[in-house]
This record gives structure tokens, C-alpha cells and sequence, in this order.
């Protein structure tokens, strides 16, 4: 039961996070006047391509399901990073919000630039000094929020303000 009670915990953690780094990409957008991402969108087309899955619909309703699918990729993304950290501290690995957040900011990054680089969809070595910026800082706004909020939910300790 303490398992599921520690995903249930880290998956609503992982939640808060992504809200956390959705802001902090939002506010970026704002500041610098940029567009959106459209890696999340070349993300699903790649993955549905080499799952041999077609997304249905007529090209317009196809590129709508499209948009929709991939902001919830990264939704899965940073609730299933928060879920496995919930299982963590459950077993007992309860490091400080301060390094769980960290390595939290890293897993959910590197999940996911990992997997793009792997289908072609961005290359990382390619990525100036501002882009890299524009992915760390929103990835670990999503840790701290994910690992504190977790701390808080857990009964053994409460994180201060």
C-alpha cells in the first residue's frame, strides 16, 4: 500500500511540476517573444509513424489531435517522472527537496531530449547557449515544484516555506 500511496503522491507532485515548467515556458514565450515549441507535435507524428499508428481524421482534425497530443506527452512525461520519485521516497530514498529536484529536473530532461535527439527531431549539440537555457530553466522549475511538493504531501516531513 505505501507504493501506491507514494505514486499516487508522486503523480501529483509530478502534475504541480509540469504546471511549474509550463509557466516557466510560457513566461519565456512572453519575455522574448517567441513561438511555441513544435517538437512535442514532431514528437507524436515520429512516435505514431514508427508505431505504425495513423492518427485519424481528415488533414485538418488530424493536425488539431495532433496539437492536442503532444502537450500531453509532456503531461505523462512529468506526472510519470513525479510518480517514480513517489515511489522512491516510498521505499525510503528521501533526499533533500533541494537534490531531489535536481535529479528530477535531469530525468524528466533527459527523458525527453534523449528520446527527440533519438528520432531526429532536434540535435543538442547543435543547441546554442539561450537554447539550452530555454530547457533547463523550465525542467527545473519542474523538479524543485515536484520534489517540494512531494516532500509536502509526505507525512514524515514538511517542507518550509
Amino acid at each position: 500500500m505505501r507504493i501506491v500511496q507514494g505514486l499516487a503522491a508522486g503523480l501529483a507532485a509530478g502534475a504541480a511540476g509540469t504546471t511549474a515548467l509550463n509557466a516557466a515556458t510560457y513566461l519565456d514565450m512572453v519575455v522574448r517573444g517567441r513561438a511555441a515549441s513544435s517538437t512535442p507535435e514532431k514528437t507524436v507524428k515520429k512516435l505514431a509513424a514508427h508505431a505504425h499508428l495513423t492518427i485519424p481524421g481528415d488533414q485538418e482534425s488530424r493536425g488539431n489531435r495532433v496539437s492536442g497530443l503532444g502537450p500531453l506527452t509532456g503531461i505523462a512525461t512529468g506526472a510519470g517522472v513525479g510518480g517514480l520519485l513517489g515511489i522512491t521516497r516510498a521505499v525510503g530514498f528521501t533526499p533533500s527537496v533541494p537534490v531531489a529536484g535536481l535529479l528530477v529536473a535531469g530525468t524528466a530532461m533527459g527523458a525527453t531530449d534523449t528520446s527527440m535527439a533519438t528520432l531526429g527531431i532536434t540535435d543538442p549539440k547543435t543547441w546554442s547557449a539561450t537554447d539550452w537555457l530555454s530547457d533547463v530553466i523550465p525542467h527545473l522549475a519542474y523538479g524543485l515544484v515536484t520534489a517540494w511538493v512531494l516532500a509536502g504531501l509526505d507525512r514524515r516531513s514538511r517542507p518550509a516555506l
